[in-house]
């Protein structure tokens, strides 16, 4: 539900801060290698079609990397609102707490959890890989937004 309330919101509530020409990140340079990594590396679980587990694959590697056109406009823009600022930091915790869960539970588990379909360590390095690259994607604009609340002030442009 709040994914559906954040489309409509930009969809058509706050569609007036839209600047088209700041957004230059062509989505293909991001679709299509997170399309083919898809279908190289994808989970092997023998009760589910190649084409479900290629759409996971799929979704797991685009979200790794989705922040990519958000930062980019920002960066573009070189200027930040105070809203996106609290979402894109909001978005980061979330993401290094997320990756700090995948640790936790790797060394509690030695692995063991994760071992799905026979022999398929391959994909979960794959998916931890991805968790890690998503936030370390994220650790540059977390970090210069702590430090400019640190200051006493609000991030308010980006660092370039």
């Amino acid at each position: 539900m709040s994914t559906l309330l954040v489309i409509w919101m930009m969809r058509f509530k706050l569609k007036s801060s839209y600047i088209k020409d700041l957004d230059n990140l062509r989505l293909y340079f991001v679709v299509v290698p997170v399309a083919i990594l898809a279908i190289l590396i994808h989970p092997f679980i023998f009760s589910w079609s190649l084409f479900l587990r290629i759409i996971w694959a799929f979704s797991l590697y685009l979200e790794a990397v989705s922040i990519l056109p958000q930062l980019r406009f920002m960066q573009n823009a070189k200027m930040i609102e105070t809203f996106t600022g609290y979402y894109v930091f909001a978005l980061g915790i979330s993401r290094f707490m997320g990756l700090a869960y995948w640790i936790i539970q790797m060394y509690e588990t030695g692995g063991g959890r994760f071992y799905w379909g026979g022999g398929n360590y391959f994909w979960f390095l794959a998916s931890f890989i991805a968790e890690m690259v998503q936030s370390f994607i994220l650790a540059d604009f977390c970090y210069y937004y702590m430090k400019s609340f640190m200051q006493g002030q609000l991030l308010r442009k980006m660092p370039v």
